[in-house]
């Protein structure tokens, strides 16, 4: 069972959330809340798997609600829906902590495969804002006239990449590809010195820009 939290301060918006979430049998909406503060404490409370959080909410917006739930409740994964399919917001949710990023217009389904990725220790975006990042970034490339950075990466750079940029951890990846610890974090510092990133949320809007992760 998936309990989820949802987060949205319109009522008739989460209450057709919930009747859509509680329609899979594995899922359980366990709190709702109608505001980033509300949502903050609803998860310290709930201790919840997943919680579904809108970006903009009165009192505390989605994007501080999310740091703050998962400081709380680090074994949740947050879902941020947005109206905007904009690189800033997609890269500050990410530094929040969040794992997925939804349009509010995505179909249904999308919401249930977002919040299936994210408990798997995935990343998940809407494919309209994958997409939109991939041709910036090809767009920038081509204006720059250079050849794309992923060339400087080893094969187990990439693989390790792939990996970080799918929502795991250094622990994780360690564990999948019988690595120490250590070694995929001196592989992670090599990448992000080859990329020109400096954490792990850039890490994981480069992986999708370049389509390593959708």
């Amino acid at each position: 069972m998936i309990r989820i939290l949802l987060a949205d301060d319109h009522t008739m918006i989460r209450q057709g959330l919930r009747a859509l979430l509680e329609r899979q049998p594995e899922f359980a909406v366990v709190a709702e809340a109608a505001d980033g503060r509300e949502a903050v404490e609803a998860a310290a409370a709930t201790l919840p798997d997943v919680a579904v959080v809108d970006i903009a909410m009165p009192n505390l917006n989605g994007i501080e609600a999310a740091r703050r739930i998962i400081e709380k409740s680090p074994s949740t994964a947050v879902v941020i829906l947005s109206m905007h399919a904009d690189e800033g917001y997609v890269l500050r949710a990410l530094k929040s902590g969040a794992r997925a990023y939804l349009l509010k217009d995505s179909p249904e389904d999308a919401l249930l495969q977002a919040i299936r990725a994210v408990h798997a220790g995935k990343a998940f975006f809407s494919p309209e804002v994958s997409r939109m990042l991939a041709e910036d970034y090809m767009r920038q490339m081509s204006q720059r006239g250079v050849e794309h950075s992923y060339e400087l990466l080893t094969p187990r750079e990439r693989e390790i990449l792939q990996m970080l940029g799918e929502g795991k951890s250094n622990k994780d990846v360690a564990s999948q590809l019988n690595l120490s610890v250590y070694t995929v974090d001196t592989h992670r510092g090599n990448i992000l010195e080859k990329l020109n990133l400096h954490n792990t949320a850039e890490m994981i809007l480069y992986a999708v820009r370049k389509g390593v992760v959708s």
